[in-house]
This record gives C-alpha cells, structure tokens and sequence, in this order.
C-alpha cells in the first residue's frame, strides 16, 4: 500500500473496500482495532505466516542478529547466516540442487530464476533462448517480468504495453483435460511457433496456490514435460514461493512430483511471515554454466541476503525441525482434507475439493448443472470471503477469470501450528459461510434448496 500525503491515509488496492485495521497476532488469531478476533485459515492472508503469530523465539532470533549485525550488501561482502542458511536449504532440496541466491521476496525469486535460466543458455553459447513457456492458469508475481507469465489478461490491465508477450498452454483440469494429454498437446504447438531452439524455460507451480488452489496437473503431463526437456534443451522452473518450505508436507512440492525441476525459487515460508526473503535454488548443472564460463551473476537488490533475514530464515527451519511441523503437515493434511470436504457435502454449489499437506483449495460450481462456472455477476468468491470475515475467519478466494478456463474458488491455508481445535473451528466456520452463500445464490438462480442445504 501507498501513502496519500494529501490525507496521510494508506491508499488500498481496493479503494471502495472497508480493511480492518490488525492490531495484534498470537498463533492463529488476529485482533483488530475494535477488539474484534479472527482466525487466521490463510496463514496472515497470503500463506506467508506458517508459524502463526507472535512467535517470541522468532522475533528474538531477528533481535539477537540485529545487534550483531543487521545488513552489509552482498555484492562484496557474505556473512555467516547468509553462508549458513544457503547450507541449510541445500540440505532439505530436492536431490542434485547445490547452490542458492538470496533475494527478499517471491516475485523477486522468480525474477531471478528467469534471470539465471537465460543466464545458463548464454554462457553456454546458444542467446537464442529467452522465450518462456508457462500455464495460462498462474501468477507469479506483479514484477513486469513475472507479470508476462501469466496467460490472465484481467491481471495485466493497462500494464500490457510493458510486458513481453510469452506462449501459454492451458491446465489440466478435471473440466478440460483429465489426463493432461491436451496440455502437453499445447506446450507441443508452442514450442513449434516459437521455435523450440528460442525456448529458455518452462515455468511452472508443481501445485498451484492462489490461481488454482492446490491444483496439480496429472502424472502423464509431468513425464511428457520431462521428456520434452530432453528433447529440446529448455530448462523447467519451479515457482514454490507458496509450497517451499514445508506447505505442502514435504520441504519442496517438487519431492511429490515424478520429475526434477532445474531451477527453484521460494519465499514465503522461509520467512514465515516475520521478515522479507525468498531464494532462487538451481542444480549443479545450471550452477557450472556460469561457474564455467562469465563467472558472474551480479543483478541484485540492496537486501539480498542480509544477514538479519537470513537469521530469520535460518530460526524457521529450526522451528520447522524441532517442533516436526512438516510432519505435522504431512500427516494431518489428509484428513483436514477429508473433514473440509465432509463438511461442505450436500451443497450442489460445491464441485471439488483438492488438497496437499495444509494447502486445500474448493471449486464452486453453477448448482443447476454442477458444470458450467457460476454466473460472474454473482461475485460469489468475494461474497464468500466477506461472509468469513463476518463469521471471524480470514480466507482468500479467487474470482472467475476472462479466458474462461477457471470460476470462482477459494483457499485453505492455515499455519502449521494450528491445533486440532483451532482446524475444526476453522472448517466449521468456512462451512457455515458457504452454505450461508450457496442459499443466497440457489435463491437467485431460483433453484429448489437440497435438503439440508442451510444448516
């Protein structure tokens, strides 16, 4: 958010929306300016805070580095936790990823893993490849760069001037393409219009967050991404700045996939919400490119790898390990799952309800069909969300898109340390919102209520 010196309020990214103004944080509560609580299901609204709020240890790990040294640009200079940190997610990432660059947020970690993909193919003498192949279905990031990959028009408004134009191919999901054949169809169409011999990359969410929650395309996709690979030369990147770092039960979404990525780039959960970092992780491979050839990878910015978010980061991982709470993820994503979708049974609005470790995503369909997308007029992922707020839950849910390949959905993301208490609440209350929602919109299609429907 801005600042309007005019009235010296904060300028919001929705202007006729009334914010609540959070005062306060401890676990997974919230507590805003009028004493009101809500339980956080969206771990700080953006899957960022896995470790809830107000964590003491956290906050005085950030402290204890700040009064030993806070920041010294990385350009020049390294420092212990930074070296430490980089040491700590080599250990936990996938099998072959061997070096790490630091930067302080997701987009930026996206960026940066453009950045050394189409490094790798210049110092290895073939500057051709720059185009990107991604889903049409994504976000990864609001960065001019990050922007282009996505294929959803409704994002990129009046910034299109400024993005270069990148091929998409369409998802695989459960109402287009099942099996995934169609989409490897697609990516087979792109790389001939775009010249397999120009392509850089395939950027991609081993399972996806905000665009389509908790959504992953079919075995038979992966294999032939993998093989397309090793025909053409590209190279596969990874977005994990949502399921990096323990999201989804295991510390990298790549570990449940039957490929390995060649680049990965995270944030989110490695800060847990209590400081600003991400990191891009590449491959031996992609690493010796460089290594072997300019020996340079200098763009940056001024907090990259500063040691008081390494710090951070570095007192998260030993959260995560100390307290088993990627076990814990593991183990009781499951069957968060199974009691979501229980809980929203008999609701014809309701088409689906996907899960991997804590992150859980419900697609809502038109309860005339169970087919088609709702109508967009109805605005039903906003309401939802507005009826959570009112029943003292935070969630997030996603409207319908403009190239017609997805409707309104909503997220499910809580910290890991939510207790078996606090998850039950949570589904309770985002149950009672949709059913409270889904009678609404059965009255204003004028659809006969399915028994139970309201209770």
């Amino acid at each position: 958010m801005a600042v309007d010196s005019a009235s010296t309020r904060v300028i919001p990214p929705e202007f006729e929306r009334a914010y609540p103004v959070v005062v306060k944080g401890e676990g997974v509560w919230l507590e805003d300016s009028d004493g009101r609580r809500y339980l956080d299901a969206m771990s700080g609204g953006s899957m960022a805070a896995t470790l809830g709020h107000g964590r003491r240890d956290i906050a005085e790990a950030a402290a204890e580095q700040a009064r030993k040294l806070a920041f010294v640009h990385n350009e020049r200079l390294t420092n212990p936790a930074q070296e430490e940190l980089a040491r700590e997610l080599v250990s936990v990432a996938p099998e072959g990823f061997s070096r790490v660059h630091f930067v302080t947020g997701g987009s930026e970690a996206n960026e940066a893993a453009l950045r050394l993909a189409r490094s790798y193919h210049v110092e290895r003498g073939e500057p051709s490849r720059w185009r990107v192949i991604s889903p049409a279905q994504a976000y990864h990031g609001p960065t001019m760069a990050t922007l282009a990959l996505t294929g959803r028009p409704g994002l990129q408004g009046p910034l299109t001037p400024y993005l270069l134009e990148q091929p998409h191919i369409p998802p695989s999901t459960w109402r287009f393409d099942p099996t995934g054949q169609e989409a490897l169809d697609a990516l087979d169409r792109a790389l001939e219009q775009v010249g397999p011999e120009n392509v850089s990359a395939f950027f991609c969410e081993a399972i996806s967050a905000a665009a389509l929650p908790a959504y992953s395309p079919p075995k038979l996709f992966w294999e032939g991404l993998a093989k397309r690979r090793e025909e053409h030369g590209f190279l596969i990147c990874f977005d994990e700045v949502v399921t990096g770092i323990g999201r989804t039960g295991e510390w990298f979404a790549a570990d449940h996939l039957p490929l390995v990525p060649d680049i990965i780039a995270t944030a989110k959960g490695l800060g847990a919400g209590y400081t600003a970092i991400g990191a891009t992780i590449c491959r031996d491979h992609v690493y010796e490119a460089v290594a072997n050839g300019s020996r340079r990878f200098t763009l940056g910015h001024t907090w990259d790898g500063a040691p008081l978010l390494c710090a951070v980061g570095l007192k998260v991982i030993d959260v995560l390990r100390s307290e088993g709470l990627i076990e814990r993820v593991r183990e009781r994503g499951p069957r968060l799952r199974d009691e979501l979708e229980a809980a929203l049974a008999g609701i014809d609005m309701v088409r689906e309800v996907r899960g991997h470790g804590y992150l859980l995503g419900v697609e809502y369909v038109d309860p005339r069909n169970r087919d088609s997308f709702l109508p967009r007029e109805l605005k039903v992922a906003g309401r939802i969300d507005d009826t959570c707020m009112s029943n003292g839950l935070i969630t997030l849910s996603t409207q319908p898109t403009g190239d017609g390949m997805a409707g309104d959905q909503s997220l499910f993301a809580p910290p890991f340390t939510s207790s078996d208490e606090e998850l039950q609440q949570m589904v309770e209350r985002f149950a009672t919102s949709v059913r409270h929602v889904a009678a609404e919109v059965q009255h204003q299609l004028e659809v006969p209520a399915p028994a139970g429907a309201g209770q």
